[in-house]
């Protein structure tokens, strides 16, 4: 069910050396290290694996995602006391980000920020996120322009409580969803090269880190019929191969990490499963989730 699993501890008067935990993958067993903090106050992250389902569309043999979600830079990020921290929700249309961001909304340390849609759907009174969708070869490159900016103005805002939630970030929309207008033609080299030149300015000049990934997976068949259900206005012409595009995509960015180093580390979470399974996998995971807090 989940890849990544983080668990936080507050440390004691004993100085501690750093270990190796161990489990199996596939008959095989891999080492992640765990840093420890050597103050009372002061926490650690210590980084163990599960099992991970493997009968979703797309997914390869689990040894060969496990060589690559568990490495080096993912592992052993310490929490520092006092800090804020930014958590980014990440999957396709229709995984549940927005159930995610609502569930966890009511707690005391979440400030949970959804997709800016009202500002998509708004423009100084031009529907953007409608056009996009209904004349993507038109629209695209003015859609994620703007919706570069309304992701930064996200991961900006400030925050009291001592988790940010974001519903996608800057990263997804580059990776993601820029990368598949290209792949599709949909936008061509000339602007790509705007969106990335672009992309590049703003994640050198606004603070736009992350300190946890996680990642809703689930089966872009799942996700098409959820979308049917919801019945949004601007989604009605969302075509099913747009969401195995983005499905692969995203398995490509947080998976196999093929885009390159990640923002943060990952927890990937089986999003397959119906709400009152959902609601019990994100109390089984909500230390991890929300960065040690509960």
């Amino acid at each position: 069910m989940s890849c990544i699993v983080a668990n936080r501890c507050a440390q004691t008067f004993v100085r501690v050396v750093a270990v190796n935990t161990t489990n199996a993958f596939g008959g095989k067993r891999y080492c992640a290290k765990r840093r420890t903090i050597v103050t009372k106050e002061e926490i650690f992250w210590g980084w163990t694996t599960r099992t991970f389902s493997s009968k979703m569309l797309g997914t390869h043999d689990f040894k060969r995602i496990a060589s690559k979600v568990l490495t080096e830079e993912n592992l052993g990020l310490p929490l520092e006391p006092g800090k804020k921290y930014s958590v980014s929700i990440e999957g396709n249309i229709g995984c549940g980000k927005t159930t995610l961001l609502e569930y966890f909304r009511t707690s005391q340390v979440v400030e949970a920020i959804k997709e800016p849609v009202e500002q998509w759907t708004n423009v100084q009174g031009h529907n953007a996120l409608e056009l996009l969708y209904k004349d993507p070869s038109r629209w695209s490159f003015t859609f994620n322009l703007y919706a570069q900016l309304t992701r930064v103005q996200m991961h900006t805002k400030k925050h009291e409580k001592p988790v940010k939630m974001l519903e996608r970030s800057l990263h997804s929309t580059r990776y993601c969803f820029v990368e598949n207008d290209f792949r599709n033609n949909v936008i061509n080299g000339l602007e790509y090269a705007i969106l990335t030149e672009w992309y590049n300015w703003l994640i050198k000049n606004h603070a736009v880190n992350l300190d946890l990934i996680v990642y809703l997976r689930a089966d872009p068949k799942v996700c098409y019929d959820r979308i049917k259900k919801r019945s949004r206005k601007e989604e009605t012409c969302v075509p099913y191969s747009l969401l195995q595009d983005l499905h692969n995509l995203h398995e490509e960015w947080l998976v196999h990490q093929t885009r390159g180093k990640l923002p943060a580390p990952v927890l990937i979470l089986d999003a397959n499963n119906e709400y009152n399974r959902m609601t019990e996998i994100y109390e089984e995971k909500r230390q991890e989730i929300l960065c040690g807090f509960v």
